[in-house]
């Protein structure tokens, strides 16, 4: 068994409204707003990094969970803005933390990262203990590279979420996991080296707007579960009008669909920590019913993750 235990979350000083970037761009506030539902993100000071933002995120984290960094028996960290080709951030945040001899696990996987990330930890949990999921990403430096590609620079903010799947306790249950990719089109969202990111919007949003509704209701028909009995759904922070979509595909109203994009944009893999440590300071108290967490991306790399309260 693996419980959910607590969520943590680290978001930069600097806000960049629509204004800055329209006019970084050469593009309409307004656009950027219609276009995205993006009214703000965050932008990483010159002295953070990746592992950095997830330091921070992941010492809140344990504050939130009332555990030390010593009682980590795994360290779990996606990211698709490192820095370096290598080593990855994942060990640098064990350093920091001060776990060195604990094991530290990059996975780059982009969008997605921190669902596959909590999905591995929930079966790693019975083994270790307790695993520390980190999703961290500075995406800006990624689009300011290459400004002109309007449709991808409105998009990304910078940030960091953290989650703690534990084989002992917890607010919720990790009841069950659906997670699926398909390379052949991998090619309609990537980022090579040295080389701007693209994106093949159409075809991103066609795949994201069908897969994960499936990728939800299959999970929630095998645990027989109603969609109407989800307290809350908790997706990665893409696109508002994706969520409205994947909202209207599941018959859900889209006020069960948890958004902060507003105020953050889209930060890749820690986009869903950052949601799920903000409802869960708005909502500290037990989950009355069930708990679906989903996220698409790069890859491509989709899925959801059903927890439940604890018995």
């Amino acid at each position: 068994m693996a419980y959910l235990r607590a969520f943590g979350a680290y978001l930069p000083d600097r806000i960049v409204d629509n204004q800055e970037l329209a006019a970084a761009t050469g593009t309409d506030a307004g656009w950027i707003l219609r276009s995205t539902g993006i009214v703000e993100r965050r932008f990483a000071g010159p002295e953070e990094s990746v592992a950095s933002l997830g330091i921070r995120a992941a010492k809140n984290c344990l504050e939130s969970a009332g555990l030390l960094a010593r009682d980590i028996g795994l360290l779990l960290t996606a990211s698709s803005s490192a820095e370096h080709r290598f080593p990855g951030p994942a060990s640098a945040i064990g350093a920091s933390l001060g776990i060195n001899g604990v094991p530290a696990i990059d996975l780059p996987i982009a969008s997605a990262g921190s669902l596959f990330g909590m999905a591995l930890a929930a079966h790693l949990a019975p083994a270790y203990g307790n695993v520390l999921v980190v999703a961290s990403e500075v995406m800006s430096r990624v689009v300011e590279r290459h400004p002109a590609h309007r449709d991808t620079a409105i998009l990304f903010g910078d940030g960091a979420g953290a989650c703690l799947v534990s084989s002992q306790t917890g607010f919720a249950e990790i009841r069950d996991a659906l997670l699926a990719s398909d390379g052949d089109f991998a090619e309609a969202l990537r980022l090579y080296l040295d080389a701007p990111l693209y994106m093949d919007g159409r075809t991103i949003i066609m795949h994201a707007a069908r897969k994960i509704p499936r990728a939800i209701s299959e999970l929630l028909e095998r645990n027989r579960i109603p969609t109407a009995a989800v307290e809350v759904f908790l997706m990665h922070q893409a696109n508002l009008n994706l969520i409205a979509r994947v909202a209207q595909a599941l018959a859900v109203p889209e006020d069960r669909f948890y958004c902060n994009i507003q105020r953050y944009g889209n930060t890749s893999s820690a986009s869903l920590l950052i949601a799920a440590a903000e409802w869960r300071r708005q909502r500290p108290s037990p989950p009355a019913g069930p708990l679906v967490f989903a996220a698409f991306g790069a890859g491509l790399h989709w899925g959801a993750l059903l927890a439940a309260p604890a018995i």
